[in-house]
Parts: structure tokens; C-alpha cells; sequence
């Protein structure tokens, strides 16, 4: 840094920089630590917008966090964007650009209708030695002049972080993808030394049961109370095995942005308009394990039945953590069903399953729906 640099400025660097390092270190989510790496970069260099992406295999970016602009700026905007133009030269040259306008550089593509209207450019590769594992840059600074020399100094250190926490997310992947074939195995162990067993036994008793129906009624009766209980065992350390498949992406993302992800992915993929919202501070470590994959599995039952068998036009999922713990919310403007009746009948199995699910972690489960009004499924759950 430069000898004009002041002590207040070097604070401030001091106190960005520490806030990148503790979200590496600390037990966040990979796009909650590059989140931060971001709103950092973005105030310390006073700029107007800021932005970091990773790159995925499909000519996209698998990761793509900004900072500056709103959520609905952002649904205006429309998808993260493609690896091309700037961004595209930036992953490919693997150096830092610095520009007075990005609008005049031969490389520059072009932005969305609604994208805000960029001018000064500083950008700056992620790198793990050789390889760029993404990018990170800064627009429009607001104090006059433009992008400086110790401004794409600072901007590399933030990269460094960010690399440092790639780096470990994807350490991370490996090592859970080893766990899960580990962890596969053991489980194919547990069925097959627990619950197949019991089923063998089961299937011998009904046989029983049956073969003894005409000559001995009263014994025969016996053997079928032996088969129901023996069959509800079976259920039992079936669900057992069943609650410690938790999907990888919660240990990944978390909850939120694993929610986010699966409903950004539905909106691409069905024609009614799916949005999500989170209000309040992160559920990350104020829930147990087995409640995440709980309220992450009803909302999606509660998705896929919207998107099924509600013709609906808009779905709306919503996650709230309140003092008491936390809410799920997810409702569609479609057709609806009769709750007395069942009347389309197709989600009834669902619901039974969505309710098993809240009751087995002392939630509450809701479900409100009529023909012609759509229909609402609100869980809550306590910390």
C-alpha cells in the first residue's frame, strides 16, 4: 500500500480484512463466506456494486454472489450470467483489469435491459497458484477518479481469501464424498443386519399365520399380532436409518441457501413463477441436524405438489426464523383440494408424510386449501 494510505484507511482494511479471514475460519456456508468477502471488498473500496463468481463446467457460473444490488433488481436482471464478455477474459487471461469505462474495452459484451449501467472496472482473478478458481470486481466507485493502483492491492487480498475459501469448500466435497460411500456402507450394513432380518421373520410368521387360519383360529390370531408388532419394528429402525440420510448440500450451503438453490432451479424448470424469501438472522446452529433435513423435505413435498397438481401460476416459499424457532411457508394460487374429502387424492400421501415428518421433531403442520383457492403449508418448528 501506498505512503498516502491513512491510519484510518489502514483500520479499515485491518477491520475487512478480519471480517474475510473469521468467515473462512468460522462454520459458514461457502456462498455466506464469499458474501462477506464481497460486502467488504465493495465498502472498503467504496465502490457502488461488487460481484464474485465461480465458474461451473456448463459455460456458467456455479457460484455468483453481488453486493449493491437488490433482490428485485436482481429477478429483473435474470439469470447469473455466462462465462463470457469481461468476466469470460478475466477467467481466461487470468489478470487484473483495470479500467476507466468498461463500456469502451473491446471486450466488453454488453449487459441485461435491466442491469445497472456499469462504468469504472476493477476486476481481479481468484486464484490457487496457477489455476483461476474464480473471479471478484468491483464498479463505479464513488470517489472520484476512479480505480487506483492500492485499490487492485486490496482487491487481490480479498481474492486470496476467497481462494482460500474455494479451496476448502471444495476439500470439503471431496472429503464428504468419501464419507458418503463410507457412510453407504454402513448403512447397507445396518438394513441388511437389522431391518432386512426382521422382515425375513415377519414374511415367516404371516406364512404361519395363514397356514393356521382354518385349523387353529386363536393361534392364527396370535401370529397375526405378532406379524403387526414385528412389522411396526421394522418401521421404526427403518425411519432410523431412514433420518441420518442427510443430504450433503446442508453441510455445504446450510439450510437457507440450500433452499434457495432447490426453488431457483424449480422456477427454471416449471412454468409457474416460484420465489423464496428468508426473513430474520441465519437458523445456522440453532437447529439439530435431524429438524434441517425435516424442513428441508416438507418444503420439498409441499414444492413438488404445487408444481404437480396445482396448476398454479405463482408459488411463494417462505422461511422465517422468529424467536420461538422456526417457520416454513409455501403457497401456491392453484386449483386447491378439498381437506375434507381429499378430493384429488394424489397428495394425500404426502400430507400424511409431511405431518409424520413435523410430528418426529415436535413441530406443527398445517395444510390450507380449498377448490378454486389454492393452497398453504406452514410448518413451525421451536429452536
Amino acid at each position: 500500500m501506498s505512503e498516502r494510505t491513512t491510519s484510518a484507511e489502514c483500520d479499515a482494511v485491518l477491520h475487512a480484512v478480519s471480517s474475510a479471514v473469521l468467515a473462512v475460519t468460522r462454520h459458514l456456508s461457502v456462498r455466506e463466506v464469499l458474501q462477506v468477502i464481497v460486502s467488504s471488498a465493495r465498502r472498503l473500496l467504496d465502490a457502488c456494486y461488487a460481484a464474485l463468481g465461480v465458474p461451473d463446467d456448463d459455460g456458467a457460473f456455479g457460484e455468483f454472489v453481488a453486493d449493491g444490488i437488490s433482490d428485485a433488481q436482481w429477478k429483473m436482471i435474470g439469470p447469473t450470467p455466462r462465462q463470457h464478455g469481461m468476466l469470460g477474459a478475466l477467467l481466461r487471461e487470468g489478470r487484473p483489469v483495470r479500467l476507466t469505462d468498461i463500456r469502451t474495452d473491446s471486450r466488453f459484451e454488453g449487459w441485461p435491459k435491466a442491469h445497472p449501467v456499469l462504468k469504472d472496472f476493477l476486476g481481479v482473478p481468484i486464484k490457487d497458484g496457477d489455476q483461476v478458481l474464480g473471479i471478484i470486481f468491483l464498479s463505479n466507485k464513488r470517489t472520484p477518479g476512479g480505480f487506483t493502483c492500492d485499490d487492485e492491492e486490496l482487491l487481490a487480498m480479498f481474492a486470496a481469501h476467497a481462494a482460500i475459501a474455494i479451496t476448502n469448500a471444495r476439500l470439503y466435497e471431496r472429503s464428504r464424498e468419501l464419507s458418503v460411500v463410507e457412510e453407504r456402507t454402513r448403512m447397507a450394513r445396518e438394513l441388511h443386519d437389522a431391518v432386512s432380518q426382521k422382515l425375513f421373520s415377519l414374511r415367516l410368521t404371516a406364512r404361519a399365520a395363514a397356514a393356521l387360519a382354518r385349523s387353529d383360529p386363536d393361534r392364527a390370531a396370535r401370529e397375526i399380532d405378532r406379524v403387526e408388532r414385528m412389522a411396526g419394528e421394522a418401521l421404526a429402525e427403518l425411519r432410523a436409518v431412514i433420518v441420518e440420510l442427510r443430504p450433503a448440500e446442508l453441510d455445504r450451503q446450510g439450510l437457507v441457501e440450500t433452499l434457495r438453490d432447490q426453488v431457483r432451479l424449480l422456477d427454471r424448470l416449471h412454468p409457474p413463477s416460484i420465489t423464496f424469501t428468508f426473513e430474520g438472522e441465519s437458523p445456522t446452529g440453532c437447529l439439530t441436524p435431524e429438524v434441517d433435513v425435516v424442513v428441508l423435505r416438507i418444503a420439498q413435498e409441499a414444492l413438488h405438489n404445487a408444481v404437480r397438481h396445482a396448476y398454479a401460476t405463482s408459488i411463494a416459499v417462505r422461511l422465517s426464523r422468529t424467536e420461538a424457532g422456526l417457520v416454513l411457508e409455501v403457497h401456491d394460487d392453484g386449483r386447491g383440494f378439498d381437506e375434507e374429502t381429499g378430493a384429488d387424492g394424489v397428495r394425500g400421501l404426502g400430507l400424511s408424510s409431511m405431518r409424520d415428518r413435523a410430528e418426529a421433531v415436535g413441530g406443527s403442520f398445517t395444510v390450507d386449501s380449498a377448490i378454486g383457492r389454492g393452497t398453504a403449508v406452514r410448518l413451525e418448528v421451536s429452536a
